[in-house]
C-alpha cells in the first residue's frame, strides 16, 4: 500500500509539470506510444517553465532521494541538454528537520549509553538538515566541541522504493531510447545507489575524513576535521567542530580580507592533488560543505566537511586523463584522439583523422578566447556532444570527477572571476607526469616491483619450459614446432639485445641528466640501501638475461 501511495504520488508529479514531454515518443513501441498519447496528464495545462525549472521543481517535490539524483544527473552534460543541466545545478537540499528527541534516542540506541554519560553538553535543536541525516552540536566530557551527524530515521526504507521506481525507468529507457545502449541509464542509476548507499553508513565517511586528513596533514591548503572514533556508528559520527567562513559567503571574506585570488588558486591545486598526487578525492565540494578559515587572509585555508562520496582512480586512468588535459592545453589533437582509442573510451574502430578533425573545431574557438574567459564546464558539454557521434561511452569512473571537477570550477569563478583554472592546472599536471616517468618515478616503480620479481626469479625457468612444451605438443607437427621454437628463440634473443642496449643507454641518460641537475649523493641518501641492492641484483639480472 506505501509503495502505491509513493507511485500515485510520483505519477501525480510527473502529470503536475508535464514531464511526459521529456520522453521520446517517437521511438516508443506502438502500445507505449498509444499509452503515453491518451494518458490523463494531457488534462494539465503545461506550466508556462523553461524545461529545466520543470525538471528541477518536480524533484524538489518528490522529495530528498530525487533532491540528491538530480545533483549527481546535473553533473551529466553527456545526458541532458545544457539548459536542463544548469537549471538541475540550482537543485537545493533544503529538508524539515526531525525531532531533535528522536536523534537523540538514536544516538543512545547506537551508543549503547545516555547522552548525558557521552557527552557534558548535546543540543535537540539541530545545526543543519540535509537529505540523509542531519547535525547536532556536543560537547565532549574534556570539553572539546564536537558535531554529531545522525542518520534520518526511515531514510533507508523511502531510498529502497524510489530506487525501485529509478530503476524501472532506466531500463525502459535503455531497452526503447536509441541512446540508451551508449549512455547506460541503469548504470548511472547504480552508480547513484552505490553512493547514496554509501552516505548511509556513517564510519565510511569517517574512514573518508581519516583518510583525507592523513593526506594532508600539516598541510596549508585544506584542513580536515578529526574524528571521534569512539563516538563513531553506522548511524551516528562525531567529528570536531570547525569554524570559519561559508565559502560561498563572497561579503563575509572580503570583509575579513581574505585574498580571493589565492583562495580560488588554491581550491584548483587541491582538486588536483587528490586526484594526481593521492588518487583519492572529496567529490561532493559544493559550497555548503567547504568554509574558509581566515585567521591569515594572505593566506587563507579551506576547510572541508561531509566526506560521504569520494571518489578513485586507477594508475591507468590517471595517466590517460593527465595525457589527455596536457594534450588539450598543447592543442595536440592527434594525441588527444589516439589517447581515446588506446584507452578504449572510443570503440578502436575509429578513424583517428576524423576523431581528431572533430576535436579540433570543438576546441579550437574556445582557445582562441583568453584563457580566463574559457568555461571548463563549457568545453566538456561540447567534448561529450563531439564524442556522441563518435559512439564514445559513458566511463563510470570519471563521473564523480566530472562532477568534482565543475564545482571546483564555478566555485573558483564565484570567488574569483578571472580565474585561469588550465594555466593553474598545466604546471602542476607537467609536474606530476616528470615525477611519473623521470628517474625518481622509475627508481619508486622499481623498488615496488623488484622484491616480487626476485621472489618469482626461481621459477621462472620452469615456468619458460612448461610453455614452450605446451606449444611444442600443441601444434600439428614436429617440424612445425621447432620451426615456431627456432623462430621464437631467435626473436627472444633479439630482443634481448635490443633490451640490454636500451636499459644501457637509460643508464647512461639518466646518470648525465642526474649529474647535471641533482645532486647525486643527495640521491644516494634518499634511497634506502637494500634499494640500491635490489637495483644493482636487477642490472646484474638484465645483463645475463640473454644466456
Amino acid at each position: 500500500m506505501t509503495r502505491l501511495q509513493r507511485l500515485i504520488r510520483i505519477a501525480w508529479v510527473f502529470c503536475r509539470y508535464r514531464l511526459d514531454t521529456f520522453l521520446p515518443l517517437a521511438e516508443l513501441p506502438a502500445p507505449l506510444k498509444i499509452f503515453f498519447i491518451l494518458a490523463p496528464w494531457h488534462l494539465f495545462p503545461q506550466p508556462k517553465l523553461s524545461r529545466g525549472d520543470r525538471l528541477r521543481l518536480a524533484l524538489e517535490e518528490l522529495g530528498p532521494v530525487f533532491v540528491k539524483f538530480g545533483q549527481i544527473l546535473s553533473t551529466r552534460r553527456d545526458l541532458l541538454p545544457d539548459d536542463m543541466a544548469e537549471s538541475l545545478r540550482h537543485l537545493q537540499d533544503r529538508v524539515p528537520p526531525f525531532p531533535g528527541a528522536e536523534a537523540q534516542a538514536i544516538i543512545e540506541r547506537s551508543l549503547g549509553a545516555p547522552v548525558t554519560d557521552c557527552f557534558a553538553e548535546f543540543s535537540q535543536q539541530p545545526m543543519a538538515s540535509a537529505s540523509v541525516a542531519q547535525v547536532h552540536a556536543a560537547t565532549l566530557p574534556n570539553g572539546q566541541q564536537v558535531v554529531v551527524k545522525v542518520i534520518r530515521p526511515g531514510i533507508e526504507k523511502v531510498i529502497r522504493q524510489d530506487l525501485a521506481l529509478m530503476y524501472l525507468m532506466a531500463g525502459l529507457l535503455e531497452r526503447y531510447w536509441s541512446e540508451g545502449p551508449r549512455l547506460h541509464p541503469v548504470e548511472v542509476v547504480a552508480d547513484y545507489d552505490s553512493t547514496i548507499h554509501d552516505e548511509l553508513d556513517l564510519q565510511r565517511e569517517a574512514a573518508n575524513a581519516s583518510q583525507l586528513r592523513r593526506n594532508f596533514e600539516g598541510s596549508s591548503l585544506i584542513y580536515i576535521p578529526a574524528i571521534d572514533w569512539d563516538y563513531t556508528r553506522n548511524d551516528v559520527l562525531v567529528m570536531e567542530r570547525i569554524h570559519g567562513i561559508p565559502v560561498a559567503d563572497v561579503n563575509a571574506l572580503n570583509a575579513a580580507g581574505v585574498n580571493l585570488k589565492v583562495l580560488a588558486e588554491k581550491g584548483v591545486e587541491i582538486f588536483f592533488t587528490q586526484v594526481f598526487r593521492d588518487s583519492f578525492f572529496h567529490a561532493d565540494m559544493h559550497p555548503g560543505n567547504i568554509f574558509v578559515d581566515a585567521s591569515n587572509p594572505q593566506d587563507p585555508k579551506y576547510i572541508a566537511i561531509d566526506f560521504g562520496i569520494v571518489g578513485t582512480l586507477a594508475p591507468d586512468d590517471q595517466s590517460y586523463l593527465a595525457r589527455n588535459l596536457l594534450a588539450f592545453f598543447r592543442r595536440d589533437y592527434r594525441q588527444v584522439a589516439e589517447l581515446h582509442i588506446q584507452s578504449g573510451w572510443v570503440p578502436p574502430h575509429t578513424r583517428v583523422n576524423e576523431f581528431e578533425a572533430a576535436i579540433r573545431t570543438v576546441c579550437e574557438p574556445i582557445f582562441e578566447k583568453p584563457l580566463k574567459d574559457i568555461s571548463f564546464g563549457h568545453f566538456l558539454l561540447r567534448l561529450f556532444q563531439t564524442a556522441r557521434r563518435f559512439n564514445m561511452e559513458v566511463q563510470p569512473q570519471l563521473v564523480l570527477l566530472q562532477k568534482t571537477l565543475l564545482n571546483v570550477e564555478g566555485l573558483g569563478r564565484q570567488l574569483y572571476p578571472d580565474l585561469d583554472l588550465w594555466s593553474t592546472a598545466q604546471p602542476f599536471l607537467e609536474q606530476w607526469m616528470r615525477r611519473r616517468i623521470g628517474p625518481s618515478g622509475m627508481l619508486k616503480t622499481l623498488q615496488s616491483h623488484l622484491p616480487a620479481w626476485i621472489e618469482q626469479s626461481p621459477d621462472m625457468p620452469q615456468l619458460v619450459h612448461d610453455a614452450l612444451l605446451q606449444l611444442r605438443n600443441s601444434g600439428p607437427t614436429v617440424q612445425q614446432n621447432s620451426d615456431t621454437l627456432e623462430q621464437i628463440k631467435a626473436q627472444q634473443a633479439s630482443q634481448d639485445r635490443r633490451w640490454r642496449r636500451t636499459v644501457a643507454a637509460a643508464v647512461l641518460a639518466g646518470g648525465a641528466w642526474l649529474s647535471v641537475e641533482h645532486n647525486l649523493l643527495a640521491l644516494a641518501a634518499e634511497v634506502p640501501l637494500y634499494g640500491w641492492g635490489l637495483l644493482a641484483a636487477a642490472a646484474w639480472l638484465v645483463a645475463r638475461g640473454g644466456r
